[in-house]
């Protein structure tokens, strides 16, 4: 591995943040999770050939086993209004991302993390099956859900808008 953990850190941690905030809905939550993730790195840092790869891997398992604790889960709060709101700047795409953001919170986490992977991180339906540890006819099924139902809160013209600027 060439570079160092800090060079690694200071060009990816915002993708990092950016990814886990979608894959949890919660700021705390992401950053909680990318900080978990990082600490792991940086022990392994030596042996790690793809960084990138491997966070991702591990902030996507993180987030399975999260789902998989029921007993240990702990409630979903519902985030208030004022957290992702836009800055007033004028500029439209952040309005948009931020909405999109905001219609994914209200995805169930399975959906969710499936959307985000498929979409955003552009991921093959096999690759989050086996990260998932679900089987590729759900990732469609919950892929085709999570859509119908952004669909349904953006209406289906900002829909298309929102997801071609990402």
């Amino acid at each position: 591995m060439e570079g160092s953990f800090e060079e690694f850190v200071a060009a990816g941690g915002s993708r990092l943040l950016r990814t886990a905030l979608l894959l949890t809905g919660d700021r705390a939550a992401a950053e909680d999770l990318v900080q978990d993730v990082l600490e792991r790195a940086y022990v392994r840092w030596r042996s790690i050939e793809d960084p990138h790869a491997y966070t991702r891997t591990a902030m996507t398992r993180a987030v399975t086993d999260r789902w998989r604790r029921v007993a240990r889960r702990p409630r979903e709060v519902e985030l208030q209004g004022w957290h992702g709101r836009p800055v007033p700047d004028g500029a439209a795409d952040r309005a948009v991302r931020a909405d999109v953001v905001d219609h994914l919170r209200k995805l169930p986490p399975r959906q969710r993390a499936v959307i985000v992977l498929r979409y955003f991180e552009d991921w093959s339906e096999e690759r989050i099956a086996d990260e998932l540890d679900i089987s590729r006819g759900t990732v469609k099924s919950q892929a085709s859900k999570g859509l119908a139902r952004l669909r349904e809160l953006m209406g289906a013209d900002e829909d298309e808008e929102a997801m071609s600027r990402w």
